[in-house]
């Protein structure tokens, strides 16, 4: 198995980290806004919005994977908009894993958040407006401080999530070498070829990542907890 192993390609883990990362920074520019006004608006709509974000979490990646790779492909609006007008293909390349992984992802970076702002203290909130500032300037400096664990746990769990994506990304990306073959994919496809060997190697780092991931969350959590207790 060492023999196998150093002759094991491991750019798809690479490339699933760079994804991972840029998903993971785009998500948090995204859903901070999102879940402040998800838990401070009153509106009616409300539900249907927290819906529509908790939505990839019970439809089937492939579901999601298909309409994203329709909205995206040349024969949609959208895809011939950026083909035609900047010579850009929204499918089948590093981009549009961003981009699907962006949405698939989207509930484990909004829920953890928008929960956590919900159970502040409403004290803190109504203050920072006394003093004068506005809503951008109190979530910097007043949400974010104040919900370090949630935040945490919302930037590792999507980080996480998106390396172990397979579904979503192999339909809206494919398996292209170098740039669309995360190491879901490499797994699927060594066991596919029944390389059970490499596809061992491969599962046990995913699961050797995944559970050094939760774990730092867990104990980071953990420690906070007993800090403040």
């Amino acid at each position: 198995m060492f023999e196998t192993m150093m002759n094991l390609d491991f750019e798809p883990f690479l490339i699933s980290f760079k994804l991972a990362f840029y998903t993971t920074l785009i998500l948090f520019i995204i859903a901070v806004p999102l879940s402040w006004y998800l838990s401070q608006t009153k509106s009616k709509m409300k539900p249907a919005l927290e819906a529509l974000t908790a939505l990839p979490i019970v439809l089937p990646p492939t579901v999601i994977g298909f309409y994203i790779l329709f909205t995206l492909s040349a024969n949609s609006p959208i895809g011939a908009f950026f083909e035609q007008t900047f010579g850009i293909k929204l499918v089948f390349n590093f981009t549009s894993l961003v981009i699907a992984s962006c949405f698939y992802s989207l509930p484990f970076m909004v829920q953890p958040l928008q929960a956590a702002i919900e159970n502040m203290p409403k004290s803190f909130i109504e203050a920072s407006y006394i003093c004068g500032k506005n809503s951008f300037q109190t979530i910097i400096h007043v949400i974010l401080p104040n919900i370090k664990p949630a935040v945490i746990t919302a930037v590792v769990t999507t980080f996480a999530h998106t390396i172990g994506e397979f579904g979503v990304v192999l339909m809206v990306g494919g398996s292209i070498p170098g740039e669309t073959k995360v190491a879901s994919i490499a797994i699927y496809e060594f066991v596919e070829m029944l390389d059970y060997e490499s596809a061992h190697i491969y599962s046990l780092l995913m699961i050797s990542i995944s559970f050094l991931v939760l774990f730092c969350v867990y104990y980071f959590n953990f420690k906070h907890k007993v800090k403040y207790d």
